[in-house]
């Protein structure tokens, strides 16, 4: 009994771990910023707070890189192994886990302090390159789903919602891309761009329980 408590239990947590993924990096931003003097959460960027240089470039990832990559992967996990998962569901996995590995690699390679230097370092190459997964893997995964085969674990309300999804993230990634153009408003669009995809995996993760 005592065993199957323990399974239980882990199945609960890796089930509630999208949820988790979004709360905790809610938190884990809005923390780390208070450690960054005059830190604008609407014209810089997450990934400031990291950079090379930058006053919690140590902190930023041990709050949020590192074990968010952790809770990203654990989920992603949780979508593979469940039983009867179909191979929408086994790719969407996948594609989470992929976002959690870019999550560490982006937290281990800071980006440069200035985000629009015209010659980036090796390691903000890098970054920039982890962005991109990031950014795809969580674009695709809401895209798979709402065409996935008939599945007991998602209806069709939730399909609906993951096109609105990624229409929304696909609005915000526009705006934050005339930001740029600007320098303004970059780090708003940004986050409503990513918080949008991570409220469907709190959606997706509640689903799951």
């Amino acid at each position: 009994v005592f065993n199957y408590k323990r399974i239980f239990m882990f199945e609960t947590i890796s089930a509630l771990s999208g949820l988790f993924a979004t709360i905790w990096i809610s938190v884990g931003v809005f923390v780390t910023a208070k450690f960054y003097p005059n830190y604008d959460h609407k014209n810089q960027f997450c990934s400031e707070l990291g950079a090379a240089g930058s006053p919690t470039e140590k902190l930023s990832p041990i709050i949020n890189n590192y074990p968010l990559g952790f809770i990203f992967c654990l989920f992603g996990w949780h979508l593979i192994q469940l039983n009867n998962a179909n191979i929408a569901l086994v790719v969407t996995g996948i594609l989470i886990m992929l976002h959690g590995i870019g999550t560490w690699v982006a937290g281990y390679f800071p980006m440069d302090k200035d985000p629009y230097t015209q010659s980036p370092t090796l390691s903000c190459k890098i970054h920039s390159w982890a962005g991109v997964i990031m950014l795809l893997s969580l674009l695709l995964a809401p895209v798979i789903v709402a065409f996935s085969p008939v599945s007991t674990y998602i209806p069709f309300e939730f399909r609906v919602f993951s096109i609105i999804v990624v229409l929304l993230a696909i609005f915000y990634l526009v705006k934050m891309a005339k930001g740029l153009k600007n320098r303004k408003l970059t780090g708003l669009y940004q986050r409503l761009s990513y918080w949008v995809k991570l409220i469907w995996i709190s959606v997706l993760s509640l689903l799951l329980i």
